[in-house]
């Protein structure tokens, strides 16, 4: 039986907007903010999972890597399906083998157990994710509510990303580093019990048919794309294994089009991509992410063996980060209402640059509170404003039915995004440093070296993508306009309780 939310509230287009809806945002926000913080949650504990499960130095980086490149290779495919399945129902499937997952790797006893775990946790969180974010945009019909709520969806990047270093340094010391998995089980509790509760269903209606070749080729695309990237920082952008997982990418990624154009119920519809509203913001969530994810990695590594801090010292020196991102959420919240979404962005992205650019300069005796503490300031705030926006823009335009969809890619974009920078940053850096250490420079100058080169072109490609932003996203001043996610027919879209 189909039938709209109960009981009035602020909607548009006829409908009523769920009463609890804030309640599940709450939910929804805490199980978004632990996929996040599981980005970087390992960085600072890795040399302590190295020594007690005897990782190799190469296998090590696939407790990043196997999360990540899980995560961005099916997030597309966990789109769809909460779009088709019903996205309460994806979402839920996603949380409880997050949190199976997360237990698994608590308890991971050997190298294999752990990478495998962590694989699967990406597993979840590519279908939790999607489906979390296209309920959010469902849940919310009023545009100045919608505006609040994927802003505060928006400031969780940055918050779950520096929230995870902090954590891993924190319990890493204090009590072990299977706490840093731990402790997703309760956070993924509260969604599992109170969700089915409090959120009604919603699908794309009389939909039967499943494109099950072009989720097959755009699952394997997405991962071979991401596992070719984080290759490069250890094996090089010109060896076999990195040039075979990038050719396989673009040939299954091609098939993929090709799959989608001929299709009669595309996973993909391609003029999805012709939206340019949408597509400008995965384009600026791809830049962020590049900075976000290489800043977190390569800050550790400067604060960790350049400045000499303990595991705790350096997870504590991000309480600059968190400055930034309440002071960023703050001041977008009630901006972008008022002067609309392109100039946050672009703003954000200015920002975004200047910190890395002053991360660029940090000296080798840097101190925390002249050389650490502001730049972590204006980068959060740059972080906190282009995810606000970026989040209101990736799903503006965009028909009802397509909400998991437009969430899919956005979330595939800071996966990309993720990826690209990992492989980009890191491999500059990696490379100046070798060079230095040929030429005879100390290990920790010529480190300090590579790290200063990948802030500086971090900086300068976040500069130029600021500009294009600006050309190309429009205006757009959600309390303005009509809803950002277009409500279509009523029977377009399937509710049940």
């Amino acid at each position: 039986m189909t039938e709209t939310v109960p009981k009035p509230g602020p909607g548009v287009g006829g409908r009523t907007a769920n009463p609890r809806r804030w309640s599940i945002l709450v939910l929804l926000c805490c199980m978004q903010f632990m996929l996040l913080l599981d980005d970087t949650v390992v960085n600072v504990a890795l040399p302590s999972i190295r020594t007690d499960l005897g990782f190799s130095l190469a296998g090590l980086t696939w407790v990043v890597n196997a999360y990540v490149v899980a995560f961005g290779g099916f997030l597309l495919l966990g789109g769809r399906l909460a779009d088709t399945l019903g996205r309460r129902r994806v979402f839920l499937i996603g949380t409880a083998v997050f949190a199976a997952a997360s237990l698994a790797n608590g308890l991971a006893q050997n190298p294999a157990t752990l990478v495998a775990s962590r694989a699967v946790q990406g597993l979840g969180g590519a279908l939790a994710a999607p489906a979390a974010l296209s309920m959010v945009a469902v849940l919310f019909t009023d545009p100045k509510e919608r505006t609040r709520a994927l802003g505060v969806w928006g400031a969780l990047t940055g918050l779950g990303g520096a929230t995870g270093v902090v954590l891993s340094g924190v319990l890493t010391d204090l009590v072990s580093w299977r706490w840093i998995f731990f402790v997703n089980l309760p956070v993924a509790a509260l969604p599992l019990l109170l969700v089915p509760r409090l959120a009604p269903e919603s699908r794309r209606a009389g939909v039967r048919r499943f494109d099950l070749l072009g989720a097959v080729t755009v699952t394997a695309g997405s991962s071979a794309l991401s596992y070719g990237l984080l290759n490069t920082p250890e094996h090089g952008w010109r060896s076999a294994r990195c040039l075979v997982a990038l050719a396989a990418a673009a040939v299954l990624l091609a098939a993929f089009v090709v799959r989608e154009a001929t299709a009669r119920d595309p996973l993909v519809p391609l003029g999805f991509f012709r939206r340019r509203r949408p597509m400008t913001a995965n384009i600026a969530q791809i830049l962020m992410s590049s900075a976000n994810f290489g800043t977190f990695l390569l800050l550790t590594l400067y604060i960790q063996q350049v400045l000499a801090y303990s595991p705790m010292r350096a997870g504590l020196s991000y309480a600059g980060f968190f400055v930034g991102i309440f002071l960023g959420f703050g001041t977008a919240a009630p901006l972008v209402p008022r002067i609309g979404v392109r100039p946050i962005m672009v703003g954000g992205l200015g920002c975004i640059a200047a910190g890395m650019y002053w991360f660029a300069n940090a000296p080798a005796d840097g101190h925390y509170w002249a050389n650490l503490f502001p730049g972590f300031v204006v980068m959060a705030l740059g972080i906190a404003w282009s995810s606000f926006t970026i989040n209101i823009a990736g799903v503006s335009d965009v028909p009802e039915r397509e909400a998991g969809l437009a969430s899919g890619v956005l979330n595939a974009s800071q996966q990309l995004g993720g990826a690209i920078g990992l492989a980009v940053l890191v491999t500059l850096a990696s490379d100046r440093t070798a060079g230095r250490l040929h030429s005879g420079t100390a290990p920790r100058l010529a480190q300090l070296d590579g790290i200063h080169l990948a802030f500086g072109v971090g900086g300068t490609v976040l500069v130029v993508g600021a500009v294009l932003t600006a050309l190309l996203i429009g205006r757009l001043k959600p309390a303005s306009v009509p809803p950002m996610v277009v409500l279509e027919d009523q029977d377009d879209v399937e509710v049940r309780n």
